[in-house]
């Protein structure tokens, strides 16, 4: 018999099989197989545009123009921004920009790889 990972929404361990889907029988949460093996531990899960799974020290690329706020520059379309930090808030991503220093981007706008 195969362990089954617990609940990710209340951490039950009672959690089975149902078709494709594995089901938390005290919560009543479904999620896919492939879901749970792909997230990570500590509970951030933040995704880029595509819907990409983002970790710390990956490297992205900026998909939009962006103004900087208090400044004239623009972060422009194709920049690749490397060794991103996840934080929490509104801005998702903590990173060092080439050419304008450290800033903050939300993840909406930027794309893994």
């Amino acid at each position: 018999m195969s362990k089954l990972p617990p609940c990710p929404k209340c951490s039950s361990e009672y959690t089975y099989e149902d078709g494709a889907l594995l089901v938390c029988p005290e919560c009543a949460h479904e999620w896919s197989a492939s879901e749970s093996s792909e997230a990570p531990e500590e509970g951030l899960v933040i995704r880029d545009s595509n819907g990409n799974l983002l970790a710390d020290g990956d490297t992205v690329t900026v998909i939009k123009d962006l103004k900087v706020k208090g400044s004239s520059s623009v972060v422009k379309v194709g920049t690749k921004v490397k060794n991103i930090r996840l934080v929490e808030g509104d801005h998702d991503i903590d990173c060092k920009i080439p050419g304008i220093g450290a800033m903050g981007l939300k993840s909406e706008f930027v794309k893994k790889g």
